[in-house]
């Protein structure tokens, strides 16, 4: 009998979310709640697995780690990108690496949560009425009539972008592939650069995937190119806006606030800034976090691991 633990399953849903029960005669499965961040506990902990499952990157899984777990043969993650698996050393060790598919509706709709809430400022509206303070303490900010800029026009992006031209903005993106043609089949106006992007916009909302060209797009530069009066959103990876600088941006007004779905380290530190920035939306990487992409996730994990047992891995990554 074969061991896999599902890692992270912050909800414990991911049982309950597939048939693993398809395994049962061949595979012992378990699944960890708690986030094992300390690496000697986790290597303790999923060192006797020969499979596991983990949920995006809230484990990282480098070649250090990956040679302290010598019964390890097969790693499925969620989604079909995962940067925080050395994948070339897990080759290299005899481990095969799948993925499962991901739908870019939830990112999507998430995205407009948190744009929403900053523009009507929810989070301070809700505490107020729940605690007996002020009836009406804001003025929400109109969408209709302003520019949302859009930073990475990929299959999350273009959906951001039709729901903008819903609400009546002007929508126009950049990123450093982006063509005009594409533009176009999206409906959207073509920045002439980053730079008029963020001078434009009155919501910034990021959605490129993280690499060598993005880390770091957003600096201080950049930031301090934005209006005060404007929003930033992302919902894609912590690094690719340099967090000092938008720190910095969020405390010294620069911008008038931010909604963040994504961190450099997760879960968030209690005592890190944003948890307590007035001008802060931050919620727990909940993008992708929904029934549907959960149940898709952990289905297509089972077919995995009966793809791999049968000899014929299916989605792998390279």
């Amino acid at each position: 009998m074969r061991t896999c633990l599902i890692l992270d399953d912050y909800q414990r849903a991911a049982l309950a979310l597939a048939d693993w029960d398809r395994l049962s005669d061949r595979v012992a499965v378990a699944s960890i709640a708690e986030h094992i961040a300390d690496r000697d506990a986790l290597v303790e902990r999923i060192a006797q697995a020969e499979i596991l499952v983990v949920m995006r990157e809230r484990t990282p899984l480098p070649a250090s780690l990956l040679e302290r777990l010598p019964r390890l043969k097969l790693l499925i993650t969620s989604g079909m990108r995962n940067l925080a698996i050395d994948i070339a050393a897990a080759r290299a060790r005899g481990i095969t690496v799948c993925g499962t598919e991901s739908s870019p509706t939830p990112p999507t709709e998430l995205t407009w949560a948190l744009i929403l809430g900053l523009a009507r400022h929810l989070p301070g509206e809700n505490r107020t009425l729940r605690t007996g303070g002020p009836w009406q303490s804001s003025v929400g900010t109109d969408l209709a009539g302003t520019t949302l800029g859009i930073v990475g026009l990929g299959k999350i992006g273009t959906r951001v972008a039709a729901v903008g031209r819903a609400f009546g903005m002007r929508v126009i993106a950049w990123s450093p592939n982006l063509t005009a043609e594409r533009a176009d089949a999206a409906g959207v106006e073509q920045a002439t650069s980053k730079e008029a992007l963020l001078e434009a916009s009155d919501v910034v909302t990021i959605h490129l995937v993280l690499g060598d060209r993005t880390r770091g797009l957003l600096g201080e530069p950049e930031l301090r190119r934005m209006r005060p009066n404007a929003y930033l959103v992302n919902t894609a990876r912590a690094p690719i806006v340099d967090q000092a600088a938008l720190r910095r941006a969020l405390e010294e007004n620069w911008i008038a606030g931010a909604g963040l779905d994504v961190f450099e380290t997760e879960p968030l530190p209690a005592d890190d800034p944003f948890r307590s920035m007035p001008n802060v939306l931050a919620l727990p990487h909940l993008g992708y976090v929904t029934q549907g992409n959960y149940r898709t996730y952990f289905t297509q994990a089972v077919e995995d691991i009966e793809a791999w047992l049968a000899g014929r891995p299916i989605r792998q990554l390279s």
